[in-house]
């Protein structure tokens, strides 16, 4: 079993060592020795560093990363049906694969070790996760608009998982089922994924509420907002993960609350497209589980989770309350809150869970006072001040420095779609 043993790191406001054992943190304390002999250990000097829970991105769509700044400044709808759904349409498996290599590297630069993505030829991006070490979720998402042959070898594919849909030996990788919104996908679909994502213990990941339209346009049509006509349907319940959830009102947050629904937030997307101010400290108040995302690279521009915690925090105050979602409290949607809702023992720096940190350099200037570790993560720091990343024990990043990160971004440059649009 690999060991390594970081001395006198930062955590909690006290220097201390961090023993991992395997792939959990095995002992957490002063001034620990390795016993003589311990086969494979490694001791690593955490001098001047600082450890924090890596990042959960709880909703995005890796292989977007090829889509950054190819729609900007328009309205959703405009966005989505004119601009990217036609240019999606002609994206083939390497450019799906590639894209996501370039998203994972993206995500590991700046202290992500999981992710939970929804997009389609989803093999590629379970490729490029498992090549770079990540954790991930990989959805299978459903539309109206696909066609049939497609849609029966996709459940086919997900009949066949086994239970929980972990389909890597290493436990990092799973598959899940997506229903993409309200507004692509028909009530019959809806239920037959939600029924599948029941009977095989997967997570079913949709969006929902994202934008006044949509709510308007579902009341149209059915009579109901959209968390009351899946409700109505049976969709919502505890393996639902849902993003956006902009435009809700007080009885639809008791309502997701009770069924247990966990809420993804994306400020850099909600703020782009326009889409409307997430009710955050509402949220958080009734109880409702809260983890946070980036959304995809298309309509972010980027896939930086602690850029998007300062997002969060501080869309929340335009109210005028400068106490909503404190730093704190974000921290805890973007690292604790994403892993619970995935059911990944991870999120917290302790002795026994899963070895997945991030390691800040306390040198860097935006860390500079450090009267608070967490405030300066939040709301001064930048992807700079990672030195390490770990996930599941295994570097991810070491020094600063991501294994065969010159070839993902050549390769990315070179992307089928890229030299098809140049």
């Amino acid at each position: 079993m690999k060991t390594v043993l970081f001395k006198n790191v930062l955590l909690n406001g006290a220097e201390t060592d961090i023993l991992i054992a395997g792939n959990r943190f095995g002992k957490i304390a002063p001034a620990i020795s390795l016993p003589a002999g311990t086969p494979d250990a490694e001791i690593v000097d955490g001098k001047n560093l600082a450890v924090l829970p890596s990042f959960c991105n709880a909703h995005t769509h890796a292989a977007m990363t090829l889509l950054r700044g190819y729609a900007d400044d328009m309205a959703l709808f405009d966005w989505l049906f004119k601009n990217i759904l036609p240019a999606e349409d002609t994206l083939t498996a390497e450019d799906i694969y590639r894209g996501s290599r370039l998203a994972a590297l993206e995500m590991i630069r700046s202290g992500t070790t999981f992710f939970n993505d929804m997009y389609f030829m989803n093999g590629e991006t379970a490729r490029a996760a498992r090549e770079l070490g990540m954790r991930a979720e990989i959805a299978m998402t459903f539309v109206d608009a696909m066609e049939d042959e497609r849609r029966e070898k996709m459940f086919a594919q997900l009949a066949a998982l086994p239970f929980g849909g972990n389909a890597d030996g290493s436990g990092r990788v799973r598959f899940s089922v997506a229903a993409h919104a309200v507004y692509t996908v028909s009530e019959k679909l809806w239920r037959r994924c939600a029924d599948v994502a029941r009977e095989r213990g997967l997570r079913l990941h949709v969006h929902l509420s994202e934008t006044k339209k949509e709510v308007d346009d579902c009341v149209a049509a059915h009579g109901l907002s959209p968390v009351r006509w899946l409700d109505s349907l049976g969709v919502l319940g505890g393996n639902v993960v849902a993003a956006h959830g902009v435009w809700l009102d007080d009885e639809e947050i008791a309502l997701l609350r009770e069924r247990g629904v966990t809420l993804v937030h994306n400020p850099a997307s909600n703020m782009k497209l326009a889409s409307g101010i997430f009710r955050g400290k509402a949220l958080s108040r009734a109880g409702c589980r809260v983890a946070l995302g980036t959304d995809g690279a298309a309509s972010n521009n980027n896939l930086d989770m602690r850029e998007e915690m300062k997002l969060a925090a501080l869309l929340a105050k335009v109210s005028g309350d400068p106490e909503a979602v404190p730093a704190g409290e974000v921290f805890g949607w973007a690292t604790r809150g994403g892993f619970r809702a995935f059911g990944i023992d991870a999120g917290e720096i302790a002795e026994g869970k899963l070895a997945d940190a991030v390691f800040v350099d306390l040198r860097n200037e935006r860390l500079v006072p450090n009267h608070n570790l967490i405030s300066n993560w939040v709301y001064a720091a930048d992807a700079r001040c990672v030195r390490h990343v770990l996930c599941d024990g295994n570097f991810l990043m070491r020094d600063g420095v991501v294994p065969g990160e010159e070839e993902i971004v050549e390769a990315a440059r070179r992307a089928p779609f890229l030299r098809r649009k140049s």
